[in-house]
């Protein structure tokens, strides 16, 4: 038996990128408690419509796209197979459901694992981010293709912000420890895009709970690299988030007749 490192993929060079056929994964197995009661999350009505719908077509409509796969709540694959087939989806995109896992990491893996071979780019995109442009996909699409192992959409912040000493009761006064420079900071938004041999390897190594895809790519020692985020883009957690996207569909609809 062979002492020598297991060393990871090496992530396909920009000049395999260039045409590369690119995959979606959206994890929407969540339930989305801070929305409060009713149906999960990425089912919820928005526009007259689930927002998980949204989210599907905002992926399909770029056109560097060719398959969505969703990842669905372990016990409502079929729910969700039946939602597709309600509503009128782009001809030219595939799409395919699969049961998610009880994580969020669990759901993009098994959403990853229903890769078939040839998708060599991968987006990673909130069911809750509904909105986001199609511009915004193109951008970070065409960032891996150009070389970057991970992308990422961010926006720069608009308020100060404060580290804190956590309150050991929710709720408590907590004490303000530093207050970092936000020129340096980004909020960071999805779809991020990856080198699927990079994002995979991240998968099969990073065993931390982490709160993006981005972060477990970070870890290995790759760069990820950002790209001007959308307003748009903005990610639908509690009541006032579906009020705010209510009216960014109503303004789009009577603007663009989307």
């Amino acid at each position: 038996m062979s002492d020598d490192p297991i060393l990871p993929p090496t992530p396909s060079p920009a000049s395999d990128r260039t045409t590369a056929r690119t995959a979606a994964v959206i994890p929407a197995a969540g339930r989305g408690v801070r929305l409060g009661p009713g149906a999960p999350k990425a089912l919820r009505a928005l526009g007259g419509t689930p927002m998980l719908i949204h989210a599907i077509r905002a992926m399909a409509a770029s056109r560097a796209v060719s398959l969505v796969v969703v990842v669905a709540p372990p016990e409502g694959a079929a729910e969700v197979r039946s939602l597709l087939d309600a509503y009128a989806l782009p001809d030219r995109t595939d799409f395919v459901v699969v049961p998610g896992g009880e994580t969020r990491q669990e759901s993009v893996k098994l959403g990853l694992d229903a890769l078939p071979p040839g998708f060599d780019i991968v987006l990673v995109h909130d069911a809750a981010r509904p909105l986001v442009p199609v511009d915004t996909v193109d951008a970070v699409v065409a960032a891996v293709r150009e070389g970057a192992p991970a992308v990422v959409p961010a926006l720069p912040l608009a308020d100060t912000v404060k580290q804190v000493e956590p309150a050991a009761v929710p709720g408590e006064p907590e004490p303000v420890v530093a207050t970092p420079d936000r020129s340096l900071l980004r909020a960071v938004q999805t779809p991020q895009g990856f080198d699927r041999a990079t994002l995979v390897h991240a998968h099969e190594t990073v065993t931390d709970d982490v709160t993006d895809d981005a972060s477990m790519v970070e870890q290995l020692g790759r760069t990820v690299v950002t790209v001007p985020g959308h307003e748009e883009a903005f990610k639908v957690t509690r009541p006032l988030d579906l009020v705010l996207a209510e009216a960014v569909l109503a303004r789009r609809r009577l603007n663009d007749g989307f």
